[in-house]
């Protein structure tokens, strides 16, 4: 039986080794941390139960048809729900918007908050789905650097259709062709952070995003988001998968142009397939230093990163709900904070996760365990400490104006945890949550591929590569290769 071996336990790196499972491989995970799961991790203190990582769940087939590759009931391993309220948006201003999931509410709601035509708003909506049609079959699930990709009948059909995806524009100048009330504008522009991206730069291709929440729905796993991965940890166990924690590789082994296996701190590895789940720049700066790095892909602008507070609130604000955003007043000027100055914005945007909503006992009675994040540049050498506690006073400044409270009364317990952290904890080069920006046009096809061109049997999965960042992405990413490596049995 051929052998395979996955460089790190994040969520690309598990649903890998499941398909490799699946074509006949001997799989083994090697994972540098205690855990599996990667950025899909979670803590708990003093009652309260945290999820670390993303704290947005779409696409949930991308997750069950993993057991149903081998014939599992998802259900026996993990469960979710739909949710019918997507986010709450507020001003400081006093306006308040709930985004409904079902498109018919929102549209109408929408109309009626924010006086926009009805037409207007559902002229939008589709046009984003007809963005994500034409797409998605090349951009997401199949490889960009492949040339049978671009020979399919359903490709040509596509490329005749690209005037319609707004490339040339930026997401903010399409949202605002449509859109005459700002603060709609800035509702969609927001979109932009779901790749790390500022919507002042990333093309208008990425009014897609929306359709992801308004046609596939969002939704929240039973146990909170760390189930996404340990449910997927299972799965991988109950198949056969070894997994190696506390244990990190230090060389992917190369002879000629094929790869022969790793080296870690505690084994030597002789395997006929190495696929990397680490970020794609430390993947070639440590594990492949022999080897000629791809520097165009390498120096692309990093994305956004995070400053995420975990709040133990000792009261419940029923006008919250899941999701939760806080606009900054001065949006514009935030992005050019984060991407230009590489610093934080004094009037950040606010966004807060409440898991306690939907799963009760991840707070202890009367109180709630808030996720509270802003957007935060990489890190590029800042003063870190400094940052945090100013961003901390703005964060709570903004809550406090927005909800009419005073918050650090009701702070009972605290967790912080900041770009500097994300870098070594998960290895994301500069702490980036999503690899590189997608403030390009061209950043689809700039992004590494999914194998190497000039190493045989090594392949790339996660967040840093195509297709890009984000759960639904990553899982892609897996089936990418999927479809890229051989059965087993055909094995070469």
């Amino acid at each position: 039986m051929p052998k395979a071996l996955v460089v790190g336990a994040g969520i690309g790196g598990i649903a890998s080794a499941l398909r490799l499972r699946k074509k006949g491989y001997e799989v083994t995970v090697v994972e540098a941390n205690e855990y599996p799961g990667g950025k899909l991790h979670a803590i708990e203190k003093e009652g309260f139960r945290f999820d670390l990582g993303p704290s947005l769940f779409t696409m949930p087939h991308l997750v069950t048809e993993l057991f149903e590759l081998f014939g599992k009931n998802s259900e026996e391993y993990f469960q979710y729900k739909r949710k019918d309220t997507i986010c709450n948006y507020f001003w400081e201003d006093g306006l308040r918007f709930t985004a409904a999931s079902k498109k018919d509410d929102f549209i109408a709601q929408a109309a009626k908050t924010f006086d926009e035509p009805h037409s207007n708003i559902s002229r939008y909506i589709d046009k984003n789905k007809q963005k994500y049609d034409i797409t998605a079959p090349i951009f997401l699930e199949k490889s960009l650097h492949k040339l049978d990709t671009y020979l399919s009948v359903q490709t040509l059909k596509s490329i005749f259709k690209m005037g319609i995806l707004d490339i040339n524009d930026t997401l903010n100048e399409t949202n605002k062709r449509f859109f005459t009330n700002p603060k709609l504008v800035q509702l969609f522009n927001r979109f932009a952070t779901y790749n790390g991206s500022s919507p002042y730069k990333t093309p208008g291709i990425m009014s897609m995003i929306p359709h992801l929440e308004m046609d596939f729905g969002t939704f929240f796993p039973k146990g909170g988001m760390h189930q996404i991965s340990l449910s997927l940890y299972k799965l991988a166990l109950d198949e056969g998968i070894m997994f190696n924690f506390n244990e990190e590789v230090q060389e992917i082994t190369v002879l000629g142009k094929h790869v022969t296996g790793a080296i870690s701190t505690k084994n030597t590895y002789k395997t006929d397939i190495v696929v990397s789940n680490m970020d794609i720049y430390p993947t070639y700066r440590r594990l492949l230093k022999k080897q000629k790095a791809p520097e165009k892909t390498l120096s692309q602008e990093r994305s956004s990163s995070a400053l995420i507070f975990y709040w133990g609130i000792n009261k419940e604000f029923p006008e919250l709900d899941l999701h939760n955003i806080l606009f900054s007043e001065f949006y514009e000027q935030e992005f050019n904070a984060i991407f230009n100055d590489k610093s934080l914005f004094d009037d950040p945007t606010v966004y807060i996760n409440i898991t306690s909503k939907d799963n009760p006992t991840d707070a202890p009675e009367g109180t709630e365990n808030w996720f509270v994040m802003i957007n935060a540049p990489g890190n590029y050498g800042q003063d870190w400490e400094v940052l945090k506690v100013k961003a901390r006073q703005n964060i709570i400044s903004k809550i406090n104006k927005v909800l009419n409270i005073d918050l650090d009364k009701l702070i009972i317990t605290e967790h912080i945890l900041d770009p500097v952290n994300i870098e070594k904890n998960t290895s994301s080069y500069r702490g980036a949550l999503y690899g590189a920006a997608s403030n390009d046009k061209f950043a689809a096809f700039l992004r590494h591929p999914n194998f190497s061109k000039t190493i045989k049997n090594l392949y790339f999965c996660g967040g840093s590569v195509h297709p890009g960042g984000g759960i639904p992405l990553c899982l892609l990413s897996a089936k990418i290769i999927d479809d890229l490596v051989p059965k087993s049995e055909e094995y070469d």
